[in-house]
């Protein structure tokens, strides 16, 4: 299998349209990390990710029938940029089916290519069904995005670079998962020439397919998926990328939010370029990986794999890149309702950073603060303050890694709740589209009253709301089988300890 792909790759037509991209030294960062650490920049495309290789040697090795027909792709984000400027320098006809959810910066920069755009569903598989549809209704080709042979070997050519660019040693390249194909792409690459190269794929860990897969020994499809890193936000693996992973691929590391947020960081800092979050999702897992060997001088590939970021995502990735770096603690802490117990928690924390203060009266008895402190020496330094906080008396809670606390606690104004009954809590992940909202408000009807609601959005497809809801024991039935029928993804929060300090 390596032998025919490795071929393929040899023979692929890429550099018709792409780059053959720089491989980085990022010297800060090395040393900062103790490893030498290497960018490899697929964000500087034409279409600013790496997509244009796999869509561009798919398209390039049709049939001139099939060429006549044109080509048709369904894809929200990179894939769609990839197939649209190969279709235009090719001169062929391009048809991208987007959900109706897509941001309009990327409809734009799809059309600016030549290709139509045609909007439909509010999901991908809602337009990769219609998709197909085309398919047979017009004739065209379907580009898929990773399950294809001369895809994978498109996006092997990044491999075929990094070896040409970097010939002395070499120990780990790692490599954002998605679908699959550049990992693929990469494996069979590598490990045909040279084999003492760890390849690790990297995966998002609320979209962890090809992790998953490789645990349970077969493809498997998850409940659903996280949205931060969209651009690998992938339910199934797909079946040749998984095929080769299994053999080749010599383990997969996945990462939190705050993690990738810090890798943004990090690239940003290097290069003083703005990774997507799937783009930095490489060297998110790169820095699990030296944490968790704790290596040093050793020579670390991560590919930088895209750089179309929504703008108004940047105020979301620079509050969460300071957890993920251990920089910041966030922290509920409980002290006495009297005259100068306030100034004398003030006290306690001392001369270091506040990032954020939140203070409200609960009782006669005691209050409830909410704070954010900045960490000069990461977890040791964490775990420094909360044991003299302990040591002072002071009840504390780590919230650094609550999600509630982090996307809606600490945004929200108010108290607690008064007399409120059979209050149950919900997060929810709302579709960013017209109506979204009205559509859940409709399907509540009159049945239960909302008690409380706080939404955020951060120019991802979804917005996030948190929102208490009253529902008698008696009606929890009925409740599960209107959270069920309204299929929006959910967590209940009603254990969660930040929502009995601050808001029951």
């Amino acid at each position: 299998m390596l032998n025919s792909y490795v071929k393929k790759i040899l023979q692929a037509k890429v550099y018709d349209v792409a780059e053959k991209t720089p491989l980085q030294l990022a010297p800060s960062l090395s040393e900062r990390l103790g490893n030498h650490i290497w960018l490899k920049r697929e964000d500087l495309q034409p279409v600013f990710s790496f997509k244009i290789r796999g869509a561009y040697n798919r398209i390039a090795h049709l049939s001139e029938e099939a060429l006549t027909r044109g080509v048709i792709a369904a894809s929200a984000g990179n894939h769609a940029q990839g197939v649209a400027l190969s279709a235009q320098r090719l001169g062929i006809r391009a048809v991208i089916v987007m959900p109706k959810t897509t941001p309009e910066i990327k409809v734009s920069a799809v059309r600016r290519f030549g290709a139509e755009v045609v909007l439909h569903g509010s999901a991908f598989d809602d337009a990769s069904q219609y998709a197909q549809q085309l398919v047979a209704s017009e004739g065209l080709t379907y580009v898929p995005p990773y399950d294809d042979e001369d895809v994978i070997a498109g996006q092997g050519t990044i491999a075929m670079e990094i070896l040409q660019q970097h010939s002395g040693n070499l120990d780990a390249i790692f490599v954002p998962v998605g679908g699959g194909g550049l990992v693929a792409g990469v494996a069979v690459y590598v490990k045909y020439l040279r084999p003492e190269i760890k390849v690790i794929g990297v995966e998002a860990d609320d979209s962890a397919c090809l992790h998953a897969a490789l645990q349970t020994g077969e493809r498997v499809t998850l409940d659903q998926v996280g949205i931060f890193a969209d651009g690998t936000a992938v339910r199934q693996v797909g079946k040749l990328p998984f095929d080769i992973a299994r053999s080749h691929v010599d383990e997969v590391i996945t990462v939190s939010t705050d993690e990738i947020c810090a890798a943004i960081k990090d690239i940003f800092d290097a290069t003083r370029s703005i990774a997507e979050p799937s783009g930095a999702l490489g060297l998110a897992g790169l820095k699990r990986y030296i944490a968790r060997e704790g290596c040093s001088g050793r020579h670390l590939v991560t590919i930088n794999s895209g750089a179309n970021m929504n703008f108004d995502r940047l105020g979301y990735v620079t509050e969460r890149a300071e957890i993920g770096e251990q920089r910041e603690a966030l922290l509920a802490v409980t002290i006495p309702e009297r005259p100068g117990s306030f100034r004398d928690f003030c006290h306690t924390l001392g001369q270091r950073q506040i990032t954020e203060f939140n203070y409200r009266y609960a009782d006669n008895n005691q209050a409830h603060v909410f704070a954010g402190v900045r960490l000069t020496e990461g977890n040791s330094e964490k775990e420094k303050l909360f044991n003299k906080l302990a040591e002072k008396g002071y009840p504390v809670t780590d919230l650094s890694n609550n999600e509630m606390a982090k996307l809606h606690v600490r945004h929200m104004v108010g108290g607690h709740g008064q007399h409120v009954l059979n209050e149950r809590i919900y997060r929810f992940e709302f579709p960013e589209r017209p109506g979204a909202l009205l559509h859940f408000l409709t399907s509540l009807g009159h049945h239960w009253n909302i008690s409380l609601f706080h939404y955020r959005n951060h120019g991802a497809a979804y917005g996030r709301v948190l929102t208490g809801i009253q529902v008698p024991d008696s009606e929890l039935s009925e409740f599960q089988q209107f959270l069920d029928h309204l299929g929006y993804a959910y967590w209940e929060e009603r254990d969660n300890p930040v929502y009995r300090l601050f808001l029951n």
